[in-house]
């Protein structure tokens, strides 16, 4: 049976000058770590708390808006706490790269920055990787500063079998959201640090505390 390793890109901020930060967040997860009953319970819990099962994502989620709109706070808080304990539970590990874009010119910059970044990242941990007999890396091919600048050249050193797919089976769609979830963690933290809220609608953390607790912490182990 081949050792395997699902990796899953996800992105937060825009390229040119649309959001003061750019946020490259990848998903690590076992293949051999089985997380078909985790998505089962998660599904249940929906389904036990009158719950729909949209597609999670965070940010429309934190302003209201997209396949959120209209829903009252209350249920827009419940499931983001459904979502945040399936998370918890998950045998994921996870890494971020955050950028201030004022510090940053360019788009070429920044994508040679974040190259940099990744490839020293994966050369840091390359005995792990290569421990792997495939590693499939999961992207939407959403942003062309990622697709195209995260090619295959810049990852083959983790493993010989090596692939790029988009096509998301139960698992993958599920861990794609856990990506689109951990950009946001980490982006709040930044702002909640440097006290610069921006969601339009910050309680649905509550406060900065409720959001340390019930979120932040939930992350210890996993990066």
């Amino acid at each position: 049976m081949l050792n395997e390793l699902s990796l899953f890109v996800d992105e937060s901020g825009s390229e040119g000058k649309g959001s003061k930060y750019y946020l490259l967040t990848l998903v690590f997860h076992n293949q051999s770590n089985d997380i078909l009953n985790n998505i089962a319970a998660y599904e249940q819990t929906l389904k036990a708390k009158s719950l729909p099962d949209v597609p999670f994502h965070a940010s429309p989620l934190m302003n209201g808006n997209d396949e959120y709109e209209g829903f009252d706070m209350a249920i827009e808080k419940k499931l983001l706490a459904a979502f945040a304990s399936f998370v918890r539970r998950l045998p994921i590990a996870y890494t971020t790269f955050l950028y201030e874009k004022k510090a940053i010119d360019t788009n070429d910059a920044l994508a040679a920055r974040m190259r940099r970044d990744v490839v020293t990242f994966l050369f840091d941990h390359l005995e792990r990787f290569q421990s792997f007999d495939i590693v499939k890396v999961y992207y939407d091919d959403g942003q062309k500063i990622v697709s195209q600048n995260f090619t295959f050249g810049s990852w083959v050193c983790i493993s010989k079998g090596l692939c790029f797919i988009q096509e998301l089976d139960v698992t993958a769609y599920r861990l794609s959201q856990v990506a689109d979830l951990l950009c946001t963690l980490e982006l709040t933290a930044h702002k909640y640090e440097n006290k610069k809220h921006s969601y339009r609608r910050e309680s649905v953390w509550s406060d900065r505390f409720a959001f340390k607790n019930n979120y932040l912490r939930m992350l210890g182990g996993k990066e």
